[in-house]
C-alpha cells in the first residue's frame, strides 16, 4: 500500500480507500444516502467530504441536463415553475 501510495502522489494508509469508494458510488449515480450508508457515516457532511467527483462526471452531468432540453412544445415548462 505504501509503495502504491508513493506511486499516486498520496498519503499511504487504507483511508484513501473510503474516499476512492464514496466516489465511485457516487459517480456512478448511486443516491448519496446511500453512499452514506454504506460507509457508515452518520451526519451526512462526512460522506460529502469523502466524495470527489472527477471534472469527467460532471461534464456527464451537464450533458444529461442538456439532452432533456424541452422541444419548444412546453414540454417541462411547469416543472421549472413550480407548477
Amino acid at each position: 500500500m505504501k509503495r502504491v501510495a508513493r506511486k499516486a502522489n498520496v498519503r499511504p494508509g487504507v483511508h484513501i480507500l473510503r474516499h476512492s469508494y464514496c466516489s465511485h458510488l457516487a459517480m456512478r449515480g448511486v443516491p448519496v444516502r446511500s453512499i452514506q450508508a454504506l460507509a457508515g457515516h452518520q451526519e451526512l457532511s462526512s460522506t460529502l467530504g469523502y466524495m470527489h467527483v472527477s471534472p469527467q462526471a460532471i461534464e456527464e452531468a451537464v450533458r444529461v441536463f442538456e439532452s432533456r432540453r424541452c422541444k419548444g412544445s412546453g414540454e417541462g415548462v411547469g416543472m421549472w415553475r413550480g407548477s
